[in-house]
């Protein structure tokens, strides 16, 4: 039976509103909403800030989103990079020792049998492979707008704001663990059921939603911020107005003070229009 969530209680006064966007704002076939738009429009006229916050690179946002929303802000590489259009606002480097460690643990998950995974080496601005399969680069379209194949990523210089890596399996089973078990100075979060992200340390998107905050003049009573995954976690722990879609992580929904209806069922979108004081229909 498909749960029915109700429109759940919206800020008095929103003045920045966040949302994450693999099972949070995009559709189950990864779409933007056609209602978006509509809202977009209304919050810019408003006067309320738009920010996406995602593990998606700043060049996929930009591209999805920057046509409707000029000067468009973005939480990228969960935080690693946050950026105004084009220009970059911070950038958070990994260190050179931790991404040549992380390169050789996939390498290692990928010599085994019992694995299938691939890497996407992140820099602030175009991300590198070296695996070009079809199936591979199917899942890298969506995320890295800006990308090249390369022969072999230990040669391709920095700096770079995060390692993804993509298993074709439950990447909470075999790849987590390894990678978590990792010596040095790094933040390793599981952004989706194939995907693993690894930036530097303190590099979530809690702290780059407060850098925009800070950067506005924008209180926490005054934002609303929109999650469904692991790398969600922080910004949902640490808001005062939290949504989590209903087809959330168990454990954004164990934290997140509000229940918004799935990202099927348009959940961030009718929230706004709530908050709006617009009907919130689908």
């Amino acid at each position: 039976m498909t749960q029915v969530v109700r429109i759940p209680p919206v800020p008095p006064g929103v003045r920045l509103i966040v949302s994450d966007m693999d099972g949070t704002l995009l559709d189950e076939a990864k779409r933007i909403p056609e209602g978006l738009w509509p809202v977009l429009d209304e919050l810019d006229r408003r006067g309320v800030v738009f920010c996406p916050a995602s593990g998606r690179q700043a060049a996929t946002l930009l591209h999805q989103l920057g046509h409707a929303v000029p000067g468009l802000v973005v939480i990228a590489e969960n935080g690693a990079v946050v950026a105004c259009g084009t220009e970059k606002l911070s950038v958070t480097a990994l260190d050179d020792d931790v991404v040549a460690a992380v390169l050789d643990a996939a390498r290692e998950l990928e010599s085994t049998a019992s694995s299938d995974v691939g890497v996407v080496l992140c820099g602030p601005d175009v991300a590198f492979v070296e695996r070009c399969d079809t199936p591979f680069l199917d899942q890298v379209r969506p995320y890295y707008y800006a990308h090249e194949v390369v022969e072999d990523l230990t040669a391709v210089p920095g700096p770079f704001v995060k390692v993804a890596i993509y298993d074709f399996g439950d990447v909470e089973d075999v790849t987590a663990p390894a990678l978590t078990a990792l010596p040095g100075a790094m933040e390793v979060v599981v952004s989706g059921r194939n995907w693993l992200d690894v930036m530097a340390p303190g590099v979530d998107k809690s702290v780059a939603v407060r850098a925009v905050q800070k950067s506005l003049g924008i209180g926490t009573g005054e934002t609303m911020v929109f999650g469904d995954y692991l790398n969600d976690l922080a910004m949902i722990r640490d808001a005062e107005w939290s949504y989590a879609v209903a087809n959330a992580h168990p454990e954004i929904l164990a934290v997140a003070r509000y229940l918004a209806p799935s990202n099927a069922d348009n959940g961030v979108v009718r929230t706004i229009r709530a908050a709006l004081g617009e009907p919130a229909s689908r």
